[in-house]
């Protein structure tokens, strides 16, 4: 069955030219069956001239109204009017109708049929007056009567199109054959099950009867509008009529929630236009400081589409190497708008981070039940590993669901004091999507940019006190012990003027905390410490309770020295594991318990010595190709610290994997370096 007709509701008032232009245009579609023109009842004789029409008696016309052989009737100068309801029947075959009737049956068409475009012919008083005059069917007060008669807009909303007919019958008709002609820019609503994250993906077919798809495709984006609402999103065409219809356009899961609207619902499109804070994107791009002001512009013109990629890569890269404290901290503000933001109407709520880098460093799933078990709130939200072997959530996941959404983590905080929740679905920035997909493949690491991520996380989790481990290392993220310095400092001078209370620390980053790294390993190493066990890795052990004895000094109760001294009674007497235990319980508890990889191989020393240095990175990538941290059990198992002497042939760390095949894969390689430094 083929889609609906289009009805071309022809007004304008008296003197505008409507019937000459209808004329015109029905003789040059006279060959195109697929074109029809309404033939009117009017209660007006056939002889009395204008266009052609069928004519009824006030008594017949009045018989076939009641009888619902119209589709619309209405008065007008004394007359009446109908559309019969072969209108309909040539609409549903595909036909396009055009129909002259008057600005008051415009909003019921529209609600009773799918498609309807409003050709509004307009005429300059004077030149309507004269046209009046020569038809001679009227006197000069009639007419005066009929300029002076206020014509009612046509309803919001619809698509409409002018055609000014001020010129020459001919100029006129080619003016409205192009209105008639031109696309229908409005495309009814279809959710498309496809899921594409967070980014807004809108389908056209190939054959769109709006626009021509092909010319909408390339970096920029669309704007979607109905009824009030809009959203901007990238276009795919596609020739599968099973997926959007040329008449529909196709929203991906995410644009559809987005949206709001139902399916079915007419949507119009739009180039998005030229953005209004591209001379302060090209300002920045230039190397000039921009202000508050001008990076929510642009920020927001970022994630809502409105740049390509290319210019959105320059303006990073700029960024990422000539950031200035103050725009750090504007960054910061800009970033945090975009977020959802949670409040909790606490004194004191604390949150920790740490600048990553190091391997098993798994000190928050410690840290977060000890402060937690105290009784501060300390409402967790972190990531996934993005290059390591296992990030905060990853590990956690070993233990409990870590997809909370607001409402969740409200709850598991209610119930525990604290959670360690995945910030995917918490504090998520669309800026992250949009600056990540251009970053990470052009290696763009910048420590200020992400200082300005970190605080504006926290500010949208409703932190109020933070602390920030700021590792120094060969591997890490900052290689020296005075760019750790200023980096800290940085953190606590633009917290400060977040209104944060921010405490940032230098610690060692030399080489991996911990024995396990891979998820399930080090939640071992994890409850090993919380469960007070000998065994439990003594640099894990210190590091935490040395964070969590900072936070809990923000209580003044405690102080600064009692913070530490708290710290350790609440894990040594056991709260601490409970406080764990009831978070685990209220974000819900896996059903199985850790299972580490069954598949494992022994590295062992080539050489005698004592160990130097273990390179984290190293270990780190042999644990990936294990298999972490997506299979929870595989990994690497340290079994030597540095500082230890070794013989040769001394084991030095177990590899975890499920398969044969991922195991040789995680010690491809390994025989030219195996991550160890051993010091003859």
């Amino acid at each position: 069955m083929p889609p609906p007709g289009t009805l071309f509701l022809v007004v304008g008032p008296s003197g505008s030219g409507k019937d000459t232009l209808m004329d015109g245009a029905r003789a040059a579609l006279a060959g195109r069956p697929d074109w029809v023109f309404a033939r009117r009842h009017i209660t007006r004789p056939e002889t009395a001239g204008g266009e052609p029409h069928l004519a009824k008696s006030e008594e017949e016309f009045e018989r076939l109204d009641a009888a619902g052989a119209h589709l619309v009737s209405w008065r007008s100068h004394g007359l009446r009017y109908a559309l019969p309801m072969a209108v309909r029947s040539d609409l549903l075959a595909g036909r396009n109708v055009i129909a002259n009737v008057s600005r008051t049956v415009i909003g019921d068409l529209a609600t009773m049929l799918p498609k309807v475009r409003v050709v509004s012919v307009f005429a300059p008083v004077e030149l309507r007056a004269r046209r009046l005059a020569g038809r001679g069917r009227e006197t000069e007060a009639d007419i005066a009567a009929r300029l002076r008669r206020d014509v009612p807009d046509a309803p919001a909303g619809l698509d409409t199109v002018t055609v000014v007919n001020d010129g020459d019958v001919a100029t006129g008709i080619e003016r409205f054959i192009a209105g008639l002609l031109a696309r229908d820019p409005s495309l009814r609503v279809r959710a498309v099950d496809i899921d594409t994250w967070h980014d807004h993906v809108a389908y056209l077919h190939a054959d769109c009867t709006a626009v021509p798809a092909t010319e909408y495709l390339g970096p920029g984006f669309i704007d979607i509008k109905v009824e009030g609402r809009s959203i901007r999103a990238r276009v795919h065409v596609t020739t599968r009529a099973d997926l959007v219809g040329p008449d529909e356009i196709g929203l991906s899961r995410a644009a559809f929630i987005a949206l709001g609207a139902d399916e079915g619902a007419v949507a119009r499109i739009e180039r998005t236009p030229t953005p209004e804070s591209l001379d302060a994107l090209r300002q920045k791009i230039q190397g000039k400081a921009l202000d508050e002001t001008q990076y929510d512009m642009v920020i927001r013109d970022v994630v809502e589409g409105r740049y390509p990629d290319r210019e959105v890569a320059a303006f990073l890269v700029t960024a990422a190497t000539s950031l200035s404290d103050a725009e750090v901290e504007a960054l910061a503000r800009v970033r945090a708008r975009h977020s959802p933001r949670l409040t909790w109407g606490e004194a004191i709520v604390a949150d920790k981070h740490s600048m990553g880098g190091i391997p098993g460093s798994r000190i928050t799933m410690i840290v977060v039940p000890i402060v937690a078990a105290h009784g501060i709130a300390i409402p967790k939200t972190s990531s996934r590993a993005i290059t390591s072997a296992a990030g905060t959530a990853d590990a956690m996941e070993v233990l409990a669901r870590v997809d909370l959404d607001i409402d969740d983590v409200r709850r598991t905080v209610a119930a525990a004091r604290g959670c360690i929740a995945w910030n995917g679905r918490l504090n998520h920035s669309p800026v992250d999507d949009v600056m990540n997909a251009i970053t990470r493949p052009l290696g763009l690491d910048s420590i200020r940019w992400a200082v300005a991520s970190i605080l504006s996380k926290k500010l949208a989790a409703g932190a109020t006190h933070v602390v920030i481990d700021v590792p120094v290392g060969p591997r890490a993220k900052t290689r020296t012990a005075e760019e750790g310095r200023d980096l800290a400092r940085l953190f606590e001078s633009v917290g400060r003027k977040l209104g944060l209370v921010v405490e940032a620390h230098v610690t060692d980053g030399s080489g991996p905390i911990g024995r396990g790294i891979g998820p399930a390993l080090e939640v071992r190493d994890v409850l090993q410490v919380l469960d007070n066990d000998a065994l439990a890795p003594a640099d894990l052990r210190e590091k935490a309770l040395f964070f969590a004895g900072r936070i809990l000094a923000w209580d003044p109760a405690l102080g600064a020295a009692g913070g530490r001294r708290r710290a350790e009674e609440l894990l040594a007497g056991g709260a601490a594991r409970a406080a764990l235990d009831r978070i685990v319980d209220a974000q819900g508890r896996q059903p199985l318990p850790p299972r580490l990889a069954p598949v494992t191989r022994e590295v062992r020393a080539t050489r005698t010595g004592m160990v130097g240095a273990i390179d984290g990175w190293r270990i780190g990538g042999i644990a990936r190709r294990a298999g972490a941290p997506a299979d929870k059990g595989a990994g690497v198992d340290l079994l030597v610290p540095v500082g230890a002497r070794v013989a040769a042939g001394d084991a030095l760390y177990l590899v975890r994997a499920s398969t044969g095949a991922d195991l040789d894969m995680a010690l491809k390689g390994n025989d030219a370096d195996n991550g160890y430094c051993i010091d003859g």
